[in-house]
């Protein structure tokens, strides 16, 4: 089992906003709720009332700290823990991951 991040809003997510706000991002949806992104689209996250990703790779998290930005909400882990973006470098409760351009250049590549 992988571990999972969500996205967390003061105001709940309508399927509908959540198709209109992702498209001007790169986004796209499935019908089944399935979030995809990328030249060669690319899940990495569902729609189960809010977002929900298991990510495998350091893309996959940045990819879903850009959505939660998007969704103007906040990107939480199963624990708690707050991950982010401060001054182009992704952090998790302060501690950096790296810097998102790298990390989005790298691809998906699995931990």
């Amino acid at each position: 089992m992988s571990y999972e991040l969500h996205v967390e809003r003061e105001s709940p997510l309508a399927f509908a906003e959540l198709a209109k706000a992702m498209a001007p991002a790169g986004f796209s949806l499935r019908d089944q709720g399935e979030i995809l992104v990328g030249d060669e689209p690319r899940p990495v996250a569902h729609w189960r009332e809010r977002v929900v990703g298991r990510p495998s790779s350091d893309w996959d998290v940045a990819q879903l700290v850009r959505l939660a930005a998007v969704l103007g909400g906040r990107l939480l882990g199963e624990d708690g823990e707050h991950y982010y973006l401060r001054d182009g470098v992704i952090e998790v409760d302060g501690d950096p991951i790296g810097k998102i351009d790298q990390i989005l250049v790298e691809g998906p590549a699995a931990w």
